[in-house]
């Protein structure tokens, strides 16, 4: 049982910081929210000195296992160096605040386990297994020359993402993740970065497959996440269904005020673009995948203002991969370029609970809510750099009523 007592308190919600409010928690929940003094003779009291109590944060689009900048070398990584990439990005996330994450392609059942029973020390597991892509799609990493072997029963079946083509396939595809646990299912809505073969612009699944692929996630009571970028693609995604689309760096008025109109959540993954551009001489990205970063970098933050003020739901999340993980953080120094501290505060814990369907249990300080907390050294509000870096200014991190991390 522990106390927390003489800080400043962001639950999730309010436009600022709460003074004088104690928070109690016992076990895996917090108990009392309150504004008077809390007795309680056998909690552990730990007096924040004025630091800032807030949820812990929420990272909506990570990839536990992109232990390469080029993921098509990690189809070729043996599984026991792979999972030691992943043990050691899911350490370090936890380490920088980070209590929950949702994997957007390559976990699986196996790790959340792991992360559940304690076997690795990191944030609560939401995962998409693989991610669903069409033959070309942005989940084919196969290179141009690739043929199928004289036995091609497991062709286009990735660490990332599978291929699937056709309402029969996909349903299959999709049924088989659900099968393994899968929080929500993923698919590849438009051409993207990373993968050799499609342009930014191209199309990917016909109506029929987005369709069969959202019915069979919300026959589960889940849902579906798209990859995409453009007006057309989006809006394709949004018509036919799914919940939450990622990136959408190009995305204009019209699509944002239908992506309103249908209270879907768009996930901008803002950080990954700028470590791309930054680290490209070192990371040996592919040639083709840095000439369309070019087409989406620059457009990402007027992206993210456009979504701002036409209201849409947005959440938090970072895309990176390799060594780019250590930028985890950057994402609220950079979202802070077009939007205040508080808003991006909200998305990144109460935004993405709602978004997990998790809302009032995660991203929130309130009675009942899991105890996943973090200690701030300052203000937030007005430094939003406190936040930044591997978390030099989080004196704590608890997760389900564990201190996992403690420099009080």
């Amino acid at each position: 049982m522990y106390l927390f007592k003489n800080g400043r308190l962001f639950d999730g919600h309010t436009d600022h910081l709460l003074d004088g409010y104690e928070v109690l928690v016992e076990g895996k929940r917090i108990i009392e929210v309150s504004p008077t003094p809390i007795k309680s003779a056998s909690a552990t009291v730990i007096d924040l000195h004025g630091k800032s109590l807030l949820p812990g944060l929420i990272d909506a689009h990570f990839h536990c296992i992109a232990a390469h900048p080029d993921l098509s070398a990690i189809d070729d990584m043996p599984d026991s160096l792979l999972w030691q990439h992943a043990r050691k990005f899911l350490e370090a996330s936890l380490s920088r605040g980070f209590t929950t994450i949702r994997d957007a392609g390559g976990a699986d059942y196996g790790l959340a386990n792991a992360v559940d029973t304690g076997l690795i020390s990191g944030p609560r597991l939401f995962y998409a297994g693989r991610a669903l892509s069409q033959t070309g799609g942005h989940g084919d990493f196969r290179p141009f020359g690739a043929t199928p072997a004289l036995c091609a029963c497991g062709l286009g079946v990735g660490r990332i993402a599978r291929v699937a083509d056709g309402v029969t396939e996909v349903r299959k595809a999709a049924r088989d993740e659900l099968r393994k646990g899968a929080t929500q299912i993923k698919i590849m809505g438009s051409g993207g970065v990373a993968s050799p073969s499609d342009p930014i612009w191209n199309i990917q699944y016909s109506e029929e497959e987005i369709r069969a692929v959202v019915w069979e996630a919300e026959s589960w009571q889940k849902y579906v996440m798209a990859h995409a970028y453009t007006p057309e693609a989006i809006t394709r995604c949004l018509e036919f269904g799914v919940r939450s689309i990622e990136h959408a760096n190009l995305i204009d008025a019209p699509t944002a005020k239908l992506a309103l109109e249908k209270g879907a959540f768009v996930v901008p993954t803002l950080s990954t673009y700028e470590s791309l551009a930054r680290r490209e001489a070192d990371l040996g990205f592919p040639t083709v995948s840095l000439e369309k970063l070019a087409t989406v970098r620059d457009e990402g933050l007027s992206a993210l203002d456009l979504l701002h003020t036409t209201g849409v739901k947005i959440g938090f999340g970072t895309d990176l991969l390799g060594s780019m993980h250590e930028d985890q953080l950057t994402e609220f120094e950079i979202r802070s370029r077009v939007l205040p501290p508080i808003t991006i505060l909200r998305q990144a814990t109460s935004i993405n609970a709602e978004l997990l369907n998790k809302e009032g249990e995660l991203g929130c300080i309130a009675p009942g809510a899991v105890a996943d907390l973090i200690v701030v050294e300052g203000d937030p509000l007005t430094d939003i750099g406190l936040l930044s870096g591997q978390g030099e200014h989080i004196s704590a991190v608890m997760k389900d009523g564990v201190l996992e991390r403690n420099r009080m």
